[in-house]
């Protein structure tokens, strides 16, 4: 039942928004009574905050497999484009919950998710400055920009792409991987 609320949730909020989605929404579109959704939530941000824990928490899992799988960090790298605009295919409502309804968090709770975020981030930081390390990335970047440009491409992405429109989640994320590389790998390659 958790997770039928969770997900009926997700497209009220994505639809409507948090502030305009009532708990009376939720429970009319899941078919239970209040009583249900309080013996699973505490309150309307109680759930949201979940919907942000479940979404970065599987995020950051998917990405550590995929730093560990890799091998190179232009593969590492890849395999994160890959993952973000792949999450908007398969993940999409949830992914444009997470940036557009994170305002309506307590500021604790911004806290918890924004430290998570840096983690994801700073993983990608990570790669770049390894890579610039390792040669195979040119030696004037900085790690830290190209990081927050890499989030910037794909985050933004939610808000306009459309898997099921004339490009594939796999085609945008050859797209912007081709680039991003383009512009970060060594000089030799």
């Amino acid at each position: 039942m958790k997770e039928d609320i969770t997900k009926h949730s997700i497209q009220l909020f994505e639809q409507k928004g948090f502030s305009e989605t009532s708990v009376q929404d939720i429970v009319d579109s899941v078919g239970v009574t209040k009583g249900t959704f309080y013996y699973y939530f505490k309150s309307k941000e109680t759930l949201l905050m979940d919907i942000h824990l479940q979404y970065i928490n599987n995020l950051l899992s998917r990405q550590q497999e995929v730093i560990e799988k890799e091998d190179t960090y232009r593969g590492k790298l890849i395999k994160n484009v890959e993952l973000l605009i792949g999450d908007i295919e398969t993940h999409g409502p949830s992914g444009r919950v997470f940036f557009r309804e994170i305002r309506h968090l307590s500021p604790e709770n911004i806290e918890e998710i924004l430290v998570k975020r840096d983690e994801f981030r700073l993983a990608i930081e990570e790669i770049l400055q390894e890579g610039v390390q390792s040669g195979e990335f040119r030696e004037n970047l900085n790690p830290k920009m190209i990081s927050f440009a890499v989030l910037g491409v794909t985050n933004w992405s939610y808000q306009w792409f459309n898997p099921a429109g004339d490009v594939s989640a796999n085609q945008l994320a050859s797209m912007f991987s081709d680039f991003i590389l383009h512009g970060i790998q060594s000089e030799g390659d």
